[in-house]
């Protein structure tokens, strides 16, 4: 008889919000998937629980997956765990639950935190309506279609950041979508834990230096109705431009270009206008 899988939500920071039925799970399975065993090792530890581990993380999951399945089916029960909150969500366990899914394993989940919904809720922006947009990517090109797919989206945007990276993104909010209400919220649940209820220029001027440090996770506003009437000018486009030229030491022709896959004009008539 094949097993189940348990998706299982763990602590994004204090131990203490472990549910009693994550805890009961980790303790009855066979073993466990876990993104980096290092990590869960603390938290079992923590709650004197010895169990067999399988790591499970983006460069192994293709070959672990069939291993993970064919023991499941072969009737050992599994928990699958990232290093902190709910696996599967922007997290390579998503490979792992469709490999379950085409092959007719069960699977069960164990509700546990969420850094998106906790952002959120403590936010002070809508939540009636969101989005998760993960991390921007690194490349340039994939970053400015990213910015520009999302230019006239309504609900609220949740996104991932590493601190260290997160100059050059608050910079890039403001270049792409302008004045915006923004919070930055870092290291939730820890002692250190921080809500930042801001703007997109302000935090873009204001924490320029890196300074902010710990887990992120930035909540913008949407774009406003009276915002969406009101479509991006040449002029504006420009702007965008010289922010890029300025703030990201673009040259001009980059600049150019990424302003053009933003707002929809012409890489040559913005160059025309920030050259002459």
């Amino acid at each position: 008889m094949s097993g189940i899988l348990y998706v299982t939500g763990t602590p994004i920071g204090n131990l203490s919000d472990l549910s009693p039925r994550a805890a009961a799970t980790l303790e009855s399975v066979d073993f466990i998937a876990a993104e980096d065993t290092r990590v869960t090792l603390r938290l079992l530890n923590h709650l004197g629980i010895k169990k067999p581990m399988v790591s499970y993380f983006e460069h192994n999951k293709r070959e672990r997956g069939e291993i993970i399945c064919g023991r499941i089916e072969n009737g050992e029960n599994c928990a699958i765990v990232t290093d902190a909150g709910m696996p599967c969500i922007s997290d390579p366990g998503e490979d792992l639950i469709r490999l379950c899914a085409e092959r007719g394993i069960k699977t069960v989940v164990i509700p546990g935190p969420s850094a998106v919904i906790a952002a959120l809720a403590v936010s002070g922006l809508e939540t009636g309506r969101f989005c998760f947009e993960g991390f921007l990517s690194v490349n340039k090109k994939s970053r400015s279609e990213h910015l520009q797919s999302l230019q006239n989206e309504k609900r609220t945007m949740i996104f991932y950041e590493a601190p260290h990276k997160l100059p050059a993104t608050l910079r890039d909010l403001y270049a792409a979508f302008g004045e915006r209400r923004l919070s930055i919220v870092r290291e939730i649940t820890k002692i250190h834990e921080e809500v930042i209820r801001t703007t997109t220029s302000l935090a873009a001027e204001q924490f320029s230096d890196g300074r902010l440090k710990g887990e992120i996770v930035l909540v913008l506003e949407g774009k406003k109705q009276e915002e969406s009437e009101e479509p991006c000018t040449l002029g504006d486009a420009v702007k965008l431009a010289r922010s890029l030229m300025e703030n990201d030491g673009c040259r001009a022709t980059d600049a150019a270009k990424q302003a053009a896959a933003m707002t929809g004009f012409k890489k040559n008539e913005i160059y025309k206008e920030l050259t002459t």
